[in-house]
């Protein structure tokens, strides 16, 4: 008996209100509590026929009233014809309710309007929510507004769910009366608009194998509104406590955020108890981020046979990663089947891996067509491979017109391979204002090239705080040109602590740039620490830097070790380095081996530069005069 409402305001007596879930003895256990209500209603019922029987008006509604909720319609039917006879009110309404679910609406309407003049506020909700049905709209919202005045909660509910549906402002506020009353779906939908109210739509999020995403696609993050999230938060709560099951959802997915997860965790149990998949889904994920993978799969496995195409994705990766192909595969495809492109997005990712190129490309293409934005991306990247420039280029921005970051980079460097520097340079800022590291590189070298040094440090900068080592080595290098010039110092007297662009090439040096790590050898050595500049030099060298490999020889020679510099001379010089070939020759005219020396002097002739060629050249000959002397 819930068409038109509750126990308590169906029958418009505090005599049958059972709050849910509540025992009427905390001591008594569930059978015992079931015996006691049954014996306490059969008391009740024979002391209510009594006192009909006697003439008691009030005695035959409400014993009409529970015939009508055991279902006893008949025996009902008898009493709250009688009692409204009488001019009992609340008969009327029951009466009403009787006949709506015989399937006499209209005499039930009847009805309901007798008891509403009188004063009924639950027969003027039922007649109101009645005219709605039929049409009739203004009558509705007299009826309804008439039950909501007098407090009603459903009536307020329903007073403000017609109001929404014609978009007039004073929904809210009639919403936000039934909340206050206890209404559980207009405290849901109360917070679920003022979460609207201060979301934006946000950035759509394809994450490979699984996207977390526990509430609906509304959820936003940003920090304005504190507010109106803090009262958000409050409803989501009460309609939780009364067992909302999205409400729990919500309310999970807001304490998760905020990094209250053992609460999460809890809101999100309450909610997947009661049958919310999506619930299960976020569950799932907080149980693996807890390192019980097993656990997650199981609520997984319960939201996937639900129909939700996220947990049937994490099941997906989690098969995947423990190398169980075919299950993976099968998961992914229910996951299309229950509409989630992700799907097809990771079933494309699945046959790339295995070089089922064919099949990825075709998973991809569904997973395009349908907007998948990442996918449009991985289909282009597929097509450039294979030689299929004038198919990617139209995925390529079909994907970063919808925000793929990724997309609009791989379009800078399309059209810069075509020699479109401008065009390039317009999808590198995109992509690096959207935080892309080695797009704002691009966009840094481009304004260097253009002179605009202000324009290329910021960019620059961006780029190395997100872990370039291009991008350090070449903001440091644009600090490094700004500094004075240092007086020389001797080595191994440290004068002075590191700057700026040190630390940026340090950075650069430690993540494996060898033109950095050989700067930083430079730098260190200009400050008088030998160990240090040593250091970096044959960490450079070793890594295959010329340039590494010659200075390495130089210390080691200024340090009197000119054989071990010798060795390293000739690995610069065997790598295209004129000045190693030159100290070569050098060295073996000095030792007398005057065929080798002039060997390398002609390497250093042939290596240049002008002024290492001009002086190889000059020695070359005067070893080669002696040698024919």
């Amino acid at each position: 008996m819930d068409v038109m409402g509750d126990k308590a305001t169906l029958f418009e007596t505090g005599r049958f209100v059972q709050p849910s879930g509540e025992e009427a003895t905390p001591d008594m256990s569930r059978d015992e509590t079931a015996d006691a209500v049954e014996t306490g209603e059969a008391v009740e019922e024979m002391s209510l026929r009594l006192a009909a029987q006697a003439g008691d008006v009030e005695a035959v509604s409400v014993l009409g009233a529970m015939l009508l909720r055991r279902g006893d319609l008949d025996g009902a039917e008898l009493h709250l014809r009688a009692a409204t006879a009488e001019g009992d009110r609340a008969a009327a309404n029951n009466l009403g309710v009787l006949l709506h679910q015989r399937g006499y609406p209209d005499e039930a309407a009847g009805w309901w309007r007798v008891a509403a003049v009188a004063g009924s506020a639950a027969a003027a909700h039922a007649l109101g929510r009645h005219r709605r049905e039929c049409g009739d709209e203004p009558a509705a919202e007299y009826w309804l507004r008439q039950s909501a005045e007098q407090g009603h909660a459903l009536g307020a509910y329903a007073l403000a769910d017609l109001l929404e549906h014609r978009g007039d402002p004073g929904a809210e506020r009639w919403m936000r009366a039934a909340a206050e009353r206890g209404h559980r779906e207009a405290a849901y939908r109360l917070a679920r608009a003022l979460d609207h109210q201060e979301c934006r739509p946000g950035a759509e999020h394809h994450e490979r194998r699984g996207s977390r995403t526990a509430g609906d696609a509304e959820e936003c993050g940003h920090d304005s509104g504190d507010t109106a999230r803090a009262e958000a938060e409050q409803w989501y709560r009460q309609a939780a406590a009364r067992g909302h099951r999205r409400a729990a959802l919500h309310l999970g997915t807001i304490l998760e955020r905020r990094g209250e997860l053992k609460e999460a965790g809890r809101w999100y149990l309450t909610s997947a108890k009661d049958g919310e998949p999506r619930a299960a889904c976020a569950l799932g994920f907080l149980l693996r981020d807890a390192g019980d993978t097993e656990s997650a799969a199981v609520w997984w496995l319960r939201a996937a046979q639900e129909g939700d195409g996220n947990a049937a994705n994490a099941l997906g990766a989690l098969h995947a990663e423990r190398g169980q192909t075919q299950t993976a595969e099968r998961w992914y495809r229910a996951a299309m089947d229950a509409g989630d492109d992700n799907g097809a997005y990771n079933l494309a990712l699945l046959c790339a891996e295995q070089g089922r190129t064919a099949q990825a490309e075709q998973w991809y293409r569904r997973a395009a067509y349908a907007g998948h934005r990442e996918a449009a991306n991985a289909l282009a990247v597929l097509l450039l491979q294979v030689g299929d420039t004038a198919g990617a280029e139209p995925w390529f921005s079909k994907a970063a017109e919808a925000g793929s970051v990724d997309a609009a980079f791989n379009l800078g460097i399309l059209f810069a391979g075509r020699g479109e520097e401008p065009v390039a340079l317009r999808w590198y800022e995109r992509a690096a204002a959207a935080g892309h590291t080695e797009a704002a590189l691009q966009v840094g070298i481009a304004r260097l090239r253009d002179g605009d040094e202000q324009e290329a440090e910021r960019h620059l900068r961006c780029a190395a705080g997100g872990g370039s080592a291009e991008a350090a080595y070449r903001l440091a290098a644009v600090l490094d040109a700004r500094r004075p010039q240092q007086p020389a110092h001797e080595l191994g007297e440290i004068v002075h602590e590191k700057t700026e662009c040190e630390e940026w090439y340090e950075r650069a040096a430690t993540q494996g740039h060898r033109r950095a790590q050989v700067r930083v050898g430079m730098l260190a050595a200009a400050r008088g620490d030998v160990v240090e500049a040593a250091r970096w030099y044959r960490t450079a060298a070793e890594a295959g830097s010329r340039n590494g490999a010659f200075n390495l020889g130089l210390l080691l020679a200024r340090e009197g070790s000119e054989p071990e510099a010798a060795v390293w001379w000739t690995r610069a010089a065997d790598a295209g380095h004129g000045r190693a070939a030159l100290r070569l020759a050098l060295v073996y005219a000095r030792r007398g081996e005057l065929a080798e020396g002039q060997r390398w002097a002609d390497r250093a002739v042939t290596l240049g530069p002008a002024e290492v060629a001009e002086r190889a050249a000059r020695l070359r000959d005067a070893l080669r005069q002696e040698l024919s002397a």
